[in-house]
């Protein structure tokens, strides 16, 4: 471990202080995952306002004299795009008024209002009111509308209660800020590593949906750790219109390697092999191993990484390119190693999501050994069985995907093209 920190600082040293900035992932919330929030927004809005409105230690908006409000009800609530610009949100809330004891009569009040994102000095996104408009209307009251609909006429301008509404008119949406600023929280990988998406830039919007690009960074013993530079840019695939997904995650060939790097500087995958073999039985195969030992020792294999692992993705499948040097030595007192030799390994991936986490397996498909046919004889067995046994151990929590809180993915779909993963995804709140 105190190599692991040591190795960590001097690569936390070659991190430039301005950094290329580039993508590697992004999502879409495609126009049904923002009706869905609308949906999932409507009871969270109206006890906002019934709080705000009904408040006997605030003066109250809409009212004269002692009309008190008793009733505060969301008939209608949604969110729309604005193509280049942002959302509109559009809210109808019907309100119970008593002028008189034993006296009730409805009134509307209608809010208007447009948003944008912006992001802030720290790196955060924050959606930001750019117009609001709230009108109050009174239901005409006679029997026939007391049947049917109710119809509304408009009664007055809402003055500073439909000011003091708009100046926080975004908070009826379920906390924005807040859970847009989960979005860039650091999540864990393992004990000693993280991962940090942090976005780029402000969203995009159009009659697709919004879309906003990340950067994916890894923090090794609290310390960032530079990446290897993608040899292939990435930008975000075209939705799909026919999607029936709230949401599209797309994950770059690039940000899967990155991870597996991240991994290996963090010594995950840095292991131990237990073999059957004794220095006694390797010297039956290579004479010249009798003279090393005087007495008969079990055989340890230690496998590291002589080159970074490559994930590769293709058309319906992922691979995982795996490049190890195995030291053959005794473990007692100390491990010695007598003899080294190079291992080449692929193992196809395996990709699922399991809440707001991709769950990752990998299942060896080849091997070789590159040096000749004895020593894979002797070596490659327990290489091969433990190898991809590390790996399933290391990846068996997951990694989580980019998400913001109380908020989780159901019925996904993945699909692996080449260079570039897509997960469509419907979201509910946890």
């Amino acid at each position: 471990m105190a190599k692991l920190r040591t190795l960590s600082i001097l690569l936390s040293l070659l991190v430039p202080a301005h950094p290329t900035r580039s993508p590697d992932c992004g999502g879409i919330l495609t126009p049904s995952g923002l009706s869905y929030l609308a949906e999932v927004s409507k009871a969270h809005a109206e006890a906002v306002l019934r709080q705000d409105l009904m408040s006997v230690s605030q003066p109250l908006p809409f009212c004269t004299g002692r009309n008190q409000i008793t009733s505060v009800k969301v008939a209608e609530l949604s969110l729309s795009l604005i193509p280049d610009a942002g959302l509109r949100l559009s809210i109808d809330v019907d309100l119970g008024v008593t002028p008189a004891p034993s006296t009730t009569k409805v009134m509307r009040l209608s809010i208007l209002a447009d948003f944008h994102v912006e992001m802030n000095p720290e790196g955060n996104l924050e959606l930001v009111t750019s117009a609001c408009k709230p009108t109050v209307e009174e239901m005409q009251s006679t029997e026939e509308t007391e049947r049917s609909t109710p119809q509304f006429s408009l009664l007055r301008d809402p003055g500073n209660g439909g000011k003091k509404i708009c100046l926080e008119v975004s908070k009826l949406l379920l906390s924005p800020n807040e859970r847009l600023m989960s979005l860039t929280a650091p999540f864990p990988v393992t004990p000693s590593c993280q991962v940090q998406y942090v976005p780029l830039a402000a969203p995009m919007f159009s009659e697709q949906g919004i879309t906003i690009s990340l950067q994916t960074t890894f923090q090794v013993a609290g310390m960032a750790i530079p990446l290897p530079i993608s040899p292939v840019p990435f930008s975000m695939p075209e939705p799909v219109s026919s999607s029936p997904s709230h949401l599209t995650l797309a994950f770059s060939e690039h940000f899967y390697t990155s991870l597996f790097f991240a991994l290996e500087i963090a010594g995950a995958f840095n292991m131990t092999i237990p073999s059957p073999l004794t220095t006694a039985t390797v010297a039956q195969k290579i004479t010249q191993m009798g003279s090393l030992f005087q007495e008969e020792q079990p055989v340890v294999l230690q496998a590291v990484f002589r080159s970074s692992p490559r994930v590769v993705l293709e058309e319906g499948k992922a691979a995982l390119k795996l490049f190890l040097t195995v030291h053959v030595g005794t473990g007692a007192p100390a491990f010695q190693s007598f003899l080294s030799v190079n291992v080449d390994m692929s193992a196809g991936l395996v990709l699922s999501v399991a809440s707001t986490r991709m769950m990752i397996s990998a299942a060896l498909t080849t091997d070789s050994l590159r040096q000749d046919d004895l020593l894979e004889e002797l070596f490659l067995p327990p290489i091969r069985e433990a190898v991809p046994a590390q790996m399933n151990g290391v990846l068996s929590e997951g990694i989580f995907l980019p998400h913001i809180s109380s908020f989780t993915y159901m019925d996904v779909n993945i699909v692996i093209h080449k260079q570039d993963c897509s997960v469509g995804s419907e979201i509910v709140t946890a």
